[in-house]
């Protein structure tokens, strides 16, 4: 059963994107929890943190040095924040690995 994140990678459901390369996608968050609140996610379906493997390590650098670039795109330009949630206790709801660019506001610690 594909994920709401593989639906939007393929197009199947709308979402706002803001990024997307041919190695992942950026799209506004329809539960933001900040003013500005993006996802970013590899086109490859990882489940969770926990099942990365080796074979991902580009991928996942490649990912994190979009960030600062999405930052900037959306306004960030004072700081954001980013998370990565893992199964259940983590708070992850959607297991298509994630990360979540969250700005536009002073963010507290610790966050939850």
């Amino acid at each position: 059963m594909a994920t709401i994140f593989q639906k939007i990678i393929d197009k199947e459901i709308p979402a706002t994107i803001v990024f997307e390369d041919e190695l992942c996608l950026a799209f506004k968050d329809i539960n933001p929890q900040a003013p500005t609140h993006i996802l970013l996610i590899p086109k490859k379906e990882i489940p969770t943190l926990d099942d990365l493997s080796q074979q991902d390590q580009n991928l996942m650098g490649h990912l994190l040095l979009q960030v600062p670039n999405i930052a900037k795109q959306v306004g960030l330009s004072k700081g954001y924040r980013t998370v990565i949630n893992c199964k259940e206790y983590g708070g992850q709801e959607v297991y298509h690995l994630h990360i979540h660019i969250l700005g536009g506001r002073l963010m507290k610690w610790p966050p939850g």
